[in-house]
């Protein structure tokens, strides 16, 4: 079942909706984080018709989540250029979830451009990547289409490369495409630790641009590992299109179990 399919079956309630994650959507015990983050997306865009363009989301993957599930958003402020929305995605058990989106318009009256955000250099042509196979990764994996854009080497450097997009977007806003697509890589560690437990903590997100657009739904999506110690592993993400523009840029906390 596809995100638009889960949206449709979903159930209103008081300040959001009682949805259903798909076994699909799974990672281990618990739902793919691209999704829970996308459902609380969802209700926080359905508080009020006229928010602006959402621009930067922060994420705390507080437990885990499966089945059924209720998604509630709620506004914290809404300001003459920026709106904050808080929400949240809980089942039986409790809060798995938390997140607060930052919608903001544009500040016409700014004059300062600055676009450093490069793709990187060694980044494989999409029309040049070679597919992942079909069924490796978590369970979540097909929902997606997988290109290794990273070129082979005998060195283990703390880096995921790929080329990605979602496989069903009907109907779905551009901005929770994006979010749904944007953790879908494994941690960018995992080159110097192979298949170990892992689990998401935090997640950062900044929107660089007000509408993500692409080519025929492709982005370039890099976690980069920058620091691990005891367990705790941080690192740096960034999402391209294929025209080379970074749409979006972000961090995450990750523990390692091995």
């Amino acid at each position: 079942m596809s995100l638009p399919q889960a949206l449709a079956a979903a159930r209103p309630t008081d300040g959001g909706f009682a949805a259903t994650i798909p076994e699909d959507w799974m990672q281990g015990r618990t739902s793919y984080g691209g999704f829970s983050a996308a459902l609380a997306l969802v209700a926080a865009q359905r508080i009020a018709p006229d928010l602006p363009p959402l621009r930067s989301a922060t994420v705390n993957f507080v437990g885990p989540l499966a089945g059924a599930v209720e998604v509630r958003a709620k506004v914290l402020r809404r300001g003459r250029n920026a709106s904050w929305i808080s929400a949240e995605v809980a089942n039986e058990s409790g809060v798995g979830l938390t997140a607060t989106f930052v919608f903001m318009g544009p500040v016409e009256a700014s004059s300062l451009h600055l676009h450093d955000v490069p793709m990187p250099g060694h980044a494989i042509p999409l029309d040049q990547a070679v597919p992942l196979p079909e069924r490796a990764g978590p369970s979540f994996a097909p929902n997606f289409e997988r290109r290794f854009a990273q070129p082979r080497t005998e060195a283990k450097v703390p880096e995921i490369l790929w080329w990605e997009r979602l496989r069903d977007t009907e109907g779905l806003d551009p901005m929770v495409a994006l979010i749904l697509l944007a953790d879908a890589l494994p941690p960018g560690v995992m080159p110097l630790t192979g298949s170990v437990p892992i689990s998401s903590m935090t997640w950062l997100v900044n929107l660089l641009t007000p509408l993500p657009q692409t080519d025929d739904g492709w982005f370039l999506l890099q976690a980069l590992g920058n620091y691990a110690e005891k367990g705790c592993s941080s690192q740096n993400m960034a999402i391209w299109n294929t025209r080379g523009e970074a749409v979006a840029v972000g961090m995450q906390s990750i523990a390692v179990f091995g």
